[in-house]
């Protein structure tokens, strides 16, 4: 009998138990509601990481970054920023159709059957990860406290990971609990009106 390579769907291979800060993330290509496809890692090309955040063009917690999204490349241009679309029932045209009325300037990916928000353990929109250029997950969580900036205990997660990340400090948090839509509802579907 031969010791070979056993046969395993891409699916039994791909599945992670965990996800470890300090650990690499696998790389990803999903489409963009234009039509073409992209991954991860052309993205990082020739920057010093990324950060991705899980977003919802129907979230209204999302709506709430739109600027910060949608400038974040003229802040950070040593970091490229990517939205990936994963909440159940959202379309392409429901996704293209948001970035135009919203003037949104960011690159959006769509990951209709949730495929990489189960394998990078995400249940609500919006979840930010900062990674290196290698891909090890350098924070997780939310972007900030759900608070106002002029608020005065307003503290921006995401900003401050990145901040220490580029002067090549170790991060002082780099997990925070998300808040936001749930990428698929908890609750069962009701059964149609007869």
């Amino acid at each position: 009998m031969s010791d070979g390579p056993k046969n395993h769907t891409q699916e039994q291979i791909s599945i992670q138990k965990s996800q470890e800060i300090g650990a690499a993330l696998e790389d990803f290509t999903l489409r963009n509601f234009r039509g073409g496809s992209q991954s991860l890692g052309e993205f990082l090309k020739g920057k010093k990481g990324a950060v991705v955040i899980f977003w919802s063009c129907i979230c209204s917690h999302c709506v709430r970054y739109d600027r910060y999204l949608s400038t974040f490349n003229e802040v950070h241009p040593e970091l490229s920023l990517l939205a990936i679309a994963s909440r159940k029932g959202e379309t392409a045209q429901q996704i293209c159709d948001s970035t135009v009325r919203r003037n949104l300037r960011f690159p959006i990916l769509h990951d209709p059957d949730r495929s990489v928000a189960g394998r990078w353990f995400t249940q609500q929109t919006p979840r930010a990860f900062l990674i290196d250029a290698n891909r090890i997950l350098l924070y997780r969580g939310a972007i900030d406290n759900y608070k106002y900036p002029d608020d005065p205990n307003y503290v921006a997660y995401l900003e401050a990971a990145i901040r220490e990340f580029l002067a090549g400090q170790p991060l002082t948090r780099n997990d925070t609990a998300s808040f936001g839509c749930a990428i698929q509802s908890v609750y069962y579907n009701l059964p149609k009106q007869l």
